[in-house]
């Protein structure tokens, strides 16, 4: 009886981690989403994706790729960044105020989008990328960076003008949000003044 080899499955992900693995040299974690590891090629600010508009707006293509889910905009930022996050917040006197902004850093995980070019956007609210990397060249060269970085060479877009967007438009976002909830319930009654 001759013995026959099996032909090779289609993996459960449909090849979606190792089109990220093979043509951006990123590391996945295989399932149900596939996710993408970050902190070690690159770092994620997450944002609303209305404050996300606003940065786009503001920073035209020196965002370097920009991913949505749902109502979050995951902007790719350098290896390191999430780190720096805290402190550039502070030295742009955004610290101490309520934002929402987070960043992915080590050991941090962004769902996988469903790379360019491939047929249909996936389920409802699947991940899908606004501004895609471009497999076949080196991503992380044109990440928001830190100027005194060893990345940050001049040619990569500027992190603290991102953050800076970023924190003003979660803001502003923040704001608008709360003026659309409508005046505060509690009436403050008139205060009478004491006469000596």
């Amino acid at each position: 009886m001759p013995f026959t080899v099996p032909l090779p499955r289609t993996p459960i992900d449909g090849g979606l981690a190792r089109w990220y693995e093979h043509e951006l040299g990123w590391a996945t974690v295989v399932g149900p989403p596939v996710q993408l590891v970050t902190g070690l090629r690159f770092d994620v600010l997450e944002l609303p994706a209305a404050a996300g508009r606003g940065v786009l707006r503001r920073m035209g293509p020196a965002t370097g790729p920009v991913a949505l889910l749902g109502r979050r905009m995951r902007l790719l930022v350098a290896a390191g960044s999430a780190e720096e996050l805290p402190g550039l917040l502070d030295w742009l006197e955004w610290g101490g105020i309520s934002l929402d902004l987070a960043a992915l850093g080590t050991d941090g995980r962004m769902t996988a989008p469903l790379p360019p070019g491939r047929g249909g956007s996936g389920a409802p609210g699947a991940a899908v990328w606004l501004r895609a990397p471009a497999p076949g060249r080196e991503v992380e060269s044109s990440l928001p960076a830190l100027r005194s970085a060893p990345w940050g060479d001049g040619t990569a877009p500027c992190l603290v003008r991102l953050v800076a967007a970023a924190a003003a438009e979660c803001h502003r976002v923040r704001l608008l949000s709360a003026r659309a909830r409508g005046p505060v319930a509690q009436q403050l009654s008139p205060q009478r003044f004491a006469s000596s």
